[in-house]
């Protein structure tokens, strides 16, 4: 005998009020189930509506502006979660569906102490007492393998690194023993090595506990490792849905298969990367696609950007009454860059990557150490020279989320550094760079007056 699906979404339905009198279709009449004790994983781009899915089965869409379509149905071991009260939909999420969300900075309250969060889920749901529940938070941060977790528990999320935090915000889903877990892309600002071991984590837990599974991301590699089930997405629709090696092997959308193909080859180097758009042609043949390639390595006269020269960066504590405590987050680091050349600096969380780049660009001060930046020591010249340079030095931060800025439209973001860097004549000319820069990044003209939050994480 077949057992039911422990979720089942039946023609669901999303649009988002734009205006008063516009709406965005965001999903657009989709179907799939969860089946009990697997992982099921969500595919697609950014923006094709995979979060939107996961946050209606949680109930987390905004009312004022989604719209769910009233022939829509959700079902949870055949209760439709679109009919039942908000109160009904408290008591089941959290305690038999939880949800581990994209970015772990953003999720945990940073006033509160990681042992406080997730005894609150364990008062609340499990009615124990707080000497309870924070016995039960330090043995679910010893699962997840939060080292030193009877005094980790009381830290800041601030105070843990970035692997660290998705593993509370996993003690967290787990805390209360749900039956389906959701996982909205919790590798997506991790290093490779760390998520490994959220991957291995997570799988490791829905064997020990017999949970399902619904995994949400773009990362085929992950996908491979982890799902028992695929469903693909785009543009709001399903494109095709089946068991792993059936559309690792034998795909039959051309949309699936040019995702698969899409996968980048350690074997070449090309000017850029494939897109879905180069195997895409409405039919299900796909064209070869034949990149021009670059060369590799460095010829040694190619002339040199940025030097660094031993760099070093070092934090400082208090450390009794009037001591301090030095922390060497960066330590006689040296390199060069040719210009035209890509550097990639790579290593695990905590390993100083990231310092070194905010260094470069004065965000921290230097402790030790040169940057010549075609020639000239951006470290050591004042404020007002290095000004100029920061026109042509940029950045791009890891998490979108904290980067921009959540009360300005992408047009006022965009603009602001036209403004101050005096980048074309008049707003009306900044204003049409800014959408042709929309563009380049595959971005509409609407976008332009959206606010940050009413985007995906990859958009």
């Amino acid at each position: 005998m077949t057992q039911t699906p422990l979720l089942q979404i039946q023609n669901l339905r999303v649009s988002f009020r734009t205006d008063k009198k516009h709406t965005v279709e965001a999903i657009r009449g989709i179907s799939f189930d969860v089946p009990r004790n697997a992982t099921v994983a969500l595919v697609g781009e950014s923006g094709s509506g995979k979060s939107v899915s996961s946050l209606a089965v949680m109930g987390l869409l905004s009312t004022d502006s989604a719209i769910v379509d009233p022939a829509s149905r959700i079902e949870f071991e055949g209760r439709n979660l679109l009919e039942m009260s908000a109160a009904q939909r408290r008591d089941l999420c959290g305690k038999e569906i939880s949800m581990i969300f994209q970015e772990p900075m953003t999720s945990l309250n940073p006033v509160f102490t990681v042992g406080f969060q997730i005894g609150e889920v364990l008062q609340l749901h499990m009615g124990m007492n707080p000497r309870a529940a924070r016995k039960r938070a330090i043995a679910l941060l010893e699962e997840v393998g939060i080292p030193d977790a009877a005094n980790r528990i009381d830290y800041y999320p601030s105070q843990m690194s970035g692997g660290q935090q998705q593993r509370v915000m996993i003690a967290m889903a787990i805390a209360c023993e749900p039956k389906l877990l959701i996982a909205d892309e919790p590798t997506t600002a991790l290093d490779v090595t760390i998520q490994k071991q959220i991957i291995d984590l997570i799988d490791a837990l829905r064997k020990r506990r017999q949970m399902s599974v619904l995994f949400i991301t773009h990362d085929l590699a992950l996908v491979g490792e982890i799902a028992d089930h695929v469903v693909v997405m785009r543009n709001g629709e399903v494109r095709e849905k089946g068991e792993i090696h059936q559309i690792f092997e034998n795909p039959q959308d051309a949309y699936t298969k040019a995702l698969l193909h899409c996968r980048p080859s350690l074997d070449t180097r090309p000017w850029r990367l494939p897109v879905i758009d180069d195997y895409m042609n409405g039919h299900d043949g796909l064209p070869e696609v034949n990149l021009k390639e670059r060369p590799r390595g460095l010829t040694g006269k190619e002339p040199i950007v940025l030097d660094v020269r031993n760099l070093g960066k070092s934090f400082y504590s208090r450390h009794g009454l009037f001591g301090k405590k030095e922390f060497q987050a960066v330590n006689d680091v040296s390199f060069t860059l040719a210009r035209g050349k890509t550097l990639g600096v790579v290593g695990e969380s905590g390993s100083g990557k990231t310092t070194v780049g905010l260094t470069l660009l004065r965000l921290h001060q230097a402790t030790t150490g040169q940057a010549l930046f075609e020639g000239k020591d951006i470290l050591a010249m004042p404020n007002r020279e290095f000004m100029a340079y920061k026109r042509r030095i940029q950045i791009i931060f890891q998490n979108p989320y904290a980067s921009l800025n959540p009360r300005f439209t992408v047009g006022q973001i965009l603009l602001e550094p036209m403004r101050i860097h005096r980048i074309g004549e008049n707003d009306g000319e900044r204003t049409e760079m800014a959408y042709l820069l929309l563009k380049k990044v595959g971005m509409p003209p609407a976008a332009f007056h959206r606010y940050p939050h009413e985007f995906s994480g990859g958009q």
